[in-house]
């Protein structure tokens, strides 16, 4: 039962929360609004008229407009393909279109350039096309799910100024996030839900963040908070004057460096984008470095494939799962066994052993509570956060010697926060060496034992996690200096490279002359 007995109200001009734990049945119910489920029973109106919704076309008809955890963007295709597409009676596909997209992104300040390949995009990216598709097709009433998680404090507040302005304007945001203390910032009214049902409604300036965890899932809010030191003076995993260049010779990294040790884990601090993936790809064995070394326990394994640094003990929870964790028309023991097919127990020598492979899954389910009728249902079927408790738990199992964790807890509710954290707090313990790359900057403060910003490829500042603030280490991110930080003076770009380097990524991608039906004569150049 995935909804029962839901009642949910939200008021125009205004940012309504909605808050449950993993498989509460959010994401269920916001389906059911944009017209992608059926509801067996209930009724739904808008502006007082009472609606039935029988696909996403009757909910944009009437203003509705939802930006997806997981999003719903071909790859294929350029940002403005994506934008237009479904709705190319709206502005064409040309000249106009391209307009109407400049005129929102620059309203809104989503920075979104039309042709560039979806597939080139990171994931904050990829989420601002998702908003921008919204906007275009005119949307009243906006339903964000978890729209900050991968947003850096100041894209934070941003984004909160622009949800004030669609208020201004009268239209409603349906808001879903596990971030408690953004929930409280942001909303004018809470609700929440628990297994499928409505358990509360709150008022944020009545409410603690402590008040509503309870709610939403009966215990305290977690932190992420370290109290003991682990790290061994034994390196584990050594990365030296690391370079990958893309097409054309740009830096995507540069010169990067690190050391990290056996109970050690090293937080990577920066903005999406910034060479976070590519660093990933690189150190797990997707994209081969142009230059430098990578050691894994004193042996160099920079030419190994990604299979055989897996067996030997790298660890991957990746940062988008659906594109590199799951198989999502899968059941779950398949996707149990994604990435260590070699390894028992999926493998009893040269054979696959299905048998306890499925038990072992069952293993996880129960351990990472993983919130499942059965091993059988497909991926696809569990919400996101259920789904990354299951890659967490098949990671955490082989025992790995290195952890690649980035975004480890994205998308989860605070129960499965905390149990995620002590995960890797028990595995630090016993020797394990974790890099983390998060954009919940104060996941990264209290788990790292050392903290690296990264900007423009580049590793360019230290903190101390000890004495480094959200907001400061937010600033760094964003190449801003700050007293808490040690600068690397090496990494630092002068001014002039800086402002040479912007001009060249703000180049346009293509240069497409407009349809002369479509734009003014002055405008064809």
């Amino acid at each position: 039962m995935a909804n029962h007995d839901i009642h949910f109200s939200v008021r125009k001009g205004t940012v309504h929360a909605l808050v449950g734990e993993n498989g509460a049945g959010k994401s269920t119910l916001m389906k059911i609004l944009y017209g992608m489920q059926k509801p067996d029973e209930g009724t739904i109106a808008i502006n007082g008229e009472q609606v039935s919704l029988s696909s996403p076309a009757d909910a944009i008809a009437r203003g509705i407009g939802m930006v997806h955890q997981h999003f719903m963007l071909a790859d294929q295709l350029t940002v403005l393909e994506n934008v237009v597409l479904g709705s190319e009676k709206l502005y064409g596909i040309g000249g106009q279109a391209r307009k109407k997209i400049k005129e929102i992104s620059d309203a809104y300040g989503l920075g979104v350039k039309p042709d560039v390949l979806v597939e080139n995009l990171g994931v904050a990216d990829r989420q601002r096309v998702e908003i921008l598709k919204v906007l275009y097709r005119g949307a009243r009433t906006l339903i964000l799910d978890e729209p900050t998680a991968v947003l850096v404090p100041q894209e934070v507040d941003a984004l909160f100024d622009n949800l004030r302005e669609l208020k201004a304007e009268g239209l409603s945001v349906i808001f879903i996030s596990h971030k408690l203390g953004e929930v409280l910032a942001v909303a004018d009214d809470i609700t929440v839900i628990r297994r499928g049902t409505t358990v509360g409604t709150a008022i944020p300036s009545e409410t603690t963040p402590r008040q509503l965890a309870e709610l939403m899932v009966g215990s305290a809010l977690p932190t992420p908070e370290t109290s003991e030191s682990t790290v061994t003076d034994r390196p584990m995993i050594q990365v030296e004057g690391l370079r990958l260049e893309a097409e054309g010779g740009r830096p995507l990294l540069d010169d990067i460096s690190f050391t990290i040790h056996e109970g050690e884990v090293l937080g990577i601090a920066g903005v999406e984008g910034n060479g976070q993936t590519e660093l990933i790809d690189a150190l797990i064995g997707l994209k081969g470095a142009d230059s430098g070394t990578i050691r894994l326990a004193g042996e160099e394994i920079t030419a190994w494939p990604t299979r055989k640094r897996r067996e030997d003990g790298i660890g991957y929870i990746p940062e988008d799962r659906h594109r590199h964790g799951l198989l999502l028309e899968s059941p779950l023991w398949e996707n149990r066994i994604l990435g260590h097919v070699t390894e028992k127990p999926n493998a009893k020598g040269p054979w696959l052993d299905l048998k306890a492979a499925q038990e072992d899954t069952r293993r996880i389910v129960r351990e990472y509570d993983v919130r499942t009728p059965g091993i059988d249902v497909t991926a696809a079927s569990l919400s996101g956060g259920n789904q990354q408790k299951l890659i967490v738990g098949r990671e955490m199992s082989h025992k790995p010697r290195f952890l690649i964790a980035a975004h480890p807890t994205r998308g989860v509710d605070v129960g499965a926060q905390a149990q995620i954290w002590d995960q890797i707090r028990e595995a630090r313990r016993e020797g394990l060496a974790v890099l983390l790359i998060s954009a919940d900057l104060d996941e990264l403060i209290g788990l790292s034992d050392t903290l690296r910003v990264i900007y423009r490829g580049r590793l360019v500042a230290d903190a101390d996690p000890a004495t480094i603030t959200p907001e400061e280490l937010g600033s760094a991110m964003t190449g801003a200096a700050t007293g808490h930080l040690e600068h690397d003076e090496d990494a630092e770009l002068s001014e002039a490279t800086l402002l040479e380097q912007q001009a060249r990524e703000d180049a346009p991608d293509v240069v497409e002359t407009p349809d002369p039906q479509e734009a003014p004569e002055d405008e064809a150049r």
